[in-house]
């Protein structure tokens, strides 16, 4: 009975339990989401993982490099990326774009930071802050030295794998820091707030969405500002033989993907494109994780009941 059938549907998917009909037609492979190292990118790939689910799909979450995942999205092994930042990922996305194997889903609607941040409290032993040519004062760059790189600064970038040619800029604008990269995510921060509780000197690489410029008081490097010549032509600014003498883009968070996700899973791809999500949503849902010690699943399913009517239009037929 047609009628029984459809009616059934409609009460299984507003259960959160509905396959829909119409994807029956689509692949049954698991769609395969990549995760990363930071808190953020976690939820906005559980955030997605949960809307696909609730419209039928399979999910699997893969964890990968950020920069060397591309080789699995152009071949397909690996499906979509949540977060790819203007930032530090453009390279890596445009070059993997080129070869027409993946494709940009568009922007997750979230501005990019990321750049060196230093406390409040550090501009008295530093005056010249924000510009970066105070950076290139001996007695200021000892301000942030520790004893392992003294009488250098000491610059806390993260992990290598985020890229951004921190060590690089250094180098490129001849500033007399030493660059050493957290490990994790977690331990970018967690020295924050303990250089931060004890007021003493830290630099480092702090990004925005995120909780901690909110919660701590501080300011971003001022850099010369960026433009593509300063990656590609060695001739631009104040270094003539170096690359990077600039500070990093600002910008949209991308989505982005095996390009093959539009034919396999068309439902799929039609919902990876209308995601969306601001900064101040996204900064809630990390300061929860990261400071309230909630889990992301948590945060993932509390947005989600919130926001019903928002992720049900991203998946309407």
């Amino acid at each position: 009975m047609p009628g029984l059938r459809y009616a059934t549907a409609a009460l299984l998917f507003s259960t959160g339990i509905y396959v829909a009909p119409a994807l029956a037609q689509e692949s049954s492979d698991p769609i395969k989401l990549t995760l990363h190292d930071w808190t953020g990118q976690l939820i906005t790939t559980e955030l997605m993982g949960e809307v696909l689910k609730k419209a039928g799909y399979s999910v699997e979450y893969v964890q990968a490099d950020y920069l060397a995942q591309f080789a699995g999205l152009e071949t397909g092994d690996l499906h979509v990326a949540m977060e790819m930042w203007e930032t530090t990922g453009r390279d890596a996305m445009d070059a993997s774009t080129a070869t027409g194997k993946t494709e940009v889903f568009g922007p997750t609607g979230m501005k990019a930071k990321e750049e060196w941040w230093y406390p409040a409290y550090m501009k008295e032993k530093c005056p010249g802050l924000p510009n970066w040519e105070a950076l290139k004062d001996e007695t200021c760059a000892e301000a942030f030295s520790t004893p392992e790189t003294a009488p250098k600064g000491r610059y806390l970038g993260g992990p290598v794998t985020w890229g951004g040619f921190d060590d690089e800029r250094v180098e490129a604008l001849n500033l007399p820091f030493e660059v050493i990269h957290a490990g994790t995510d977690a331990a970018l921060f967690a020295e924050l707030e303990s250089a931060y509780q004890r007021q003493a000197p830290i630099l480092l690489w702090v990004y925005a969405p995120h909780w901690a410029p909110a919660k701590y008081e501080g300011e971003w490097i001022e850099f010369p500002e960026f433009t593509k010549e300063c990656y590609t032509d060695p001739s631009w600014g104040s270094n003539p033989d170096a690359l990077y003498d600039c500070g990093k883009p600002f910008g949209e968070i991308w989505k982005v993907g095996w390009a093959g996700v539009k034919d396999k899973w068309p439902g799929a791809y039609k919902a990876l494109k209308a995601f969306t999500i601001d900064n101040d949503e996204m900064g809630k849902m990390i300061t929860q994780v990261d400071l309230e010690g909630k889990s992301v699943s948590e945060v993932v399913q509390a947005w989600m009941a919130e926001n019903e009517a928002r992720w049900s239009e991203w998946i309407k037929k």
